[in-house]
């Protein structure tokens, strides 16, 4: 199903058949080298027990351009612990968190993510009531961190040691678009 379609890009849910698109795109280590690890390949028993086998509320999708699946996003309601851990335990709002990767090396660097997360943004807003979007990038990636401001998100704060990634733990940026607005002290 299309969740949305703005002039050439758009998102819709992720199929069976689109397990043979992670497996591709989660065994090239060009990817895996800012999604998941170059020491995580991805096999199709992996693809199955991490995209389409956990039953939680995780909206998964495939991104398209021109037709073409060129990627991967999910989006979720974050829950109580994770309000806890971010630090908006005592937040009223809706607040969801998003993942995404363009698994097409061929689309990137074309301003093509840009447009994906803004759309996704909206689409969060306008479709589900969402107040803050946040993510966590690894800190060191820093392509992935300039097309997040560049969208409206905003550098929250460090999460040492958050994410085990090609073998050890990396530091993560709390980052967040907040439709309300904030004071920022960074």
């Amino acid at each position: 199903m299309i969740l949305f379609q703005n002039q050439e890009l758009g998102i819709r849910t992720l199929e069976p058949a689109d397990a043979v698109l992670l497996e591709k795109w989660l065994t090239n280590p060009v990817v895996l080298e800012y999604y998941e690890g170059r020491d995580r390949p991805h096999d199709q028993a992996l693809v199955h027990r991490h995209f389409y086998d956990e039953m939680d509320a995780t909206t998964r999708c495939v991104i398209l351009y021109d037709s073409i699946a060129i990627g991967y996003i999910q989006f979720y309601e974050i829950d109580e612990d994770e309000k806890e851990e971010y630090g908006y335990g005592d937040s009223n709002g809706k607040i969801f968190g998003m993942d995404q990767f363009i698994g097409e090396p061929a689309y990137w660097n074309r301003g093509i993510g840009s447009r994906l997360i803004k759309d996704t943004v909206q689409y969060l807003i306008h479709h589900h009531g969402a107040t803050i979007i946040v993510m966590d990038p690894q800190a060191w990636n820093a392509r992935a961190i300039r097309v997040y401001e560049k969208s409206g998100f905003v550098k929250i704060k460090l999460l040492p040691k958050h994410e085990l990634h090609e073998g050890e733990y990396r530091d993560c940026w709390l980052i967040e678009y907040n439709v309300n607005g904030r004071e920022y002290n960074n």
